[in-house]
Formats: structure tokens, C-alpha cells, sequence
């Protein structure tokens, strides 16, 4: 029998990936901007990316795993939740998960039969499939979203950090803005690639966003330097 792999597989990584390389390429050269256009010297300009990585990084992973180990448990809470009403109920949880199936379309007597069938096979999985939407494929993993964070965005930081670090000096804001521009449309590509989703969309999205993240930086930058420097 041929097993279909969905996208919808990929959700959980892909959503880390994508978040943690956008938020690299674009804050690193946001800061390198932003730092640039207040007349820092070439080495503060550079000191002041790699502390944006490091930090940004640690942080990213931090936030994902705090935030992702959150959901994980509240979705054991309501696993345990689910666990002691079979114990309790169990033709209570039954007649639950027909109803659920008679809702989707099923004839009364063939939601029962399903019903039946899958909670003699395993109960507790049916109910976290059928009635709180949790699956093996989109349940929390706090550790994969840290790491997949963190890698991603040191990946999309990077970039920025070297194209401030070989360009002429009068020429940094430019090489800066074209390469990350050019960084976006391929992350954004990647992404819908992976996802499957239509790229166009995807590359727009990011590009706008982010673009606009960029100047308001370097506008910020610029009057932060006049006023403060």
C-alpha cells in the first residue's frame, strides 16, 4: 500500500526553520544598518553583528523552547485530562467520538462501528486524534524547534556579517541591502518549495516585510546618530 507524504509533515521544522533564517538575515542587517548609518566605525559596525548573532541566536532558541514546551503541556494536560474520562466513562467517550463522526458525514450505526473499533484499537490516541487534533506529526517538540531556531537564524545572520565585512566602506549600505534582498527572495522560495505552497505569495510576503524592517532601522539609526553622536 502507498503511504502519501504530506507537507503538513514538514510543518513543525519548517516553521522554526523559516522563522529562525528570516529573523537572522533580517535583524543582523537591520542592526548592521542601523549601527552603519549613525557613522560607527567599520569594526563597531561589525562587533555590533556579531554580538546581534550570538544573541539573537540564544535567544531564538530560548524562545522556541520556552514557548513550544508551553503547548507541550498543555497538550499533556489535556492528554492526562482525556486519559482519566476513558477510565472513568468509557461509554461516555464512545458515544463522544460517534457523535464527532456522525458531525463528518457517517451514518449513525457506521460512526458507532468506526468508534468501536478504533478505541478497542487504541482509545486514548483516537480521542487526541479525533477530538483535540493531536497527532505524532503536528504535537509539540520543544527541542527540534530550539535547535532547528537557532541554527537557522545563525545561518541568516551570517550573510549580512560578510558582506559588511569585505564591502568598501562607502558602499556598505548598498551591498548590505542588494545581498539581503536577494537572500529573502531565496529563503522565501525555499520555504514554499518545502511547504509546497505557492512561492510568489511567500516571496512577496517576506520581502515586504522585512524590507520595511530595514529602512525603518537604518531612518532610526541615522537620527539616533545625529541626536546622540
Amino acid at each position: 500500500m502507498h503511504l502519501e507524504r504530506h507537507s503538513i509533515e514538514k510543518v513543525g521544522w519548517l516553521r522554526a526553520a523559516v522563522l529562525g533564517a528570516n529573523d537572522g538575515i533580517v535583524s543582523t542587517a537591520s542592526l548592521v544598518l542601523g549601527v552603519a548609518s549613525a557613522n560607527t566605525s567599520s569594526s563597531g559596525v561589525l562587533l555590533a553583528g556579531v554580538a546581534g548573532l550570538v544573541s539573537g541566536a540564544m535567544s531564538m532558541a530560548t524562545g522556541e523552547y520556552v514557548s513550544v514546551s508551553s503547548q507541550a503541556d498543555t497538550e499533556n494536560a489535556a492528554l492526562a485530562q482525556e486519559k482519566r474520562e476513558l477510565e472513568t466513562d468509557y461509554e461516555g467517550e464512545m458515544q463522544e467520538l460517534t457523535s464527532l463522526y456522525i458531525q463528518r458525514g457517517l451514518a449513525p450505526v457506521l460512526a458507532y462501528r468506526v468508534a468501536e473499533q478504533l478505541m478497542a484499537r487504541n482509545a486514548l490516541d483516537a480521542h487526541a486524534r479525533e477530538e483535540l487534533g493531536l497527532t505524532d506529526t503536528n504535537s509539540a517538540q520543544p527541542l527540534q524547534a530550539a535547535v532547528f531556531s537557532a541554527l537557522s537564524f545563525s545561518a541568516g545572520a551570517v550573510l549580512p556579517l560578510i558582506v559588511a565585512w569585505l564591502s568598501p566602506p562607502k558602499q556598505v549600505f548598498l551591498f548590505i541591502i542588494l545581498s539581503t534582498l536577494f537572500s529573502l527572495v531565496v529563503l522565501g522560495y525555499i520555504s514554499s518549495v518545502a511547504g509546497k505552497a505557492p512561492p510568489v505569495r511567500a516571496i512577496i510576503r517576506i520581502m515586504f516585510w522585512s524590507t520595511l524592517a530595514m529602512f525603518l532601522s537604518m531612518g532610526i539609526g541615522h537620527f539616533a546618530g545625529q541626536v546622540l553622536l
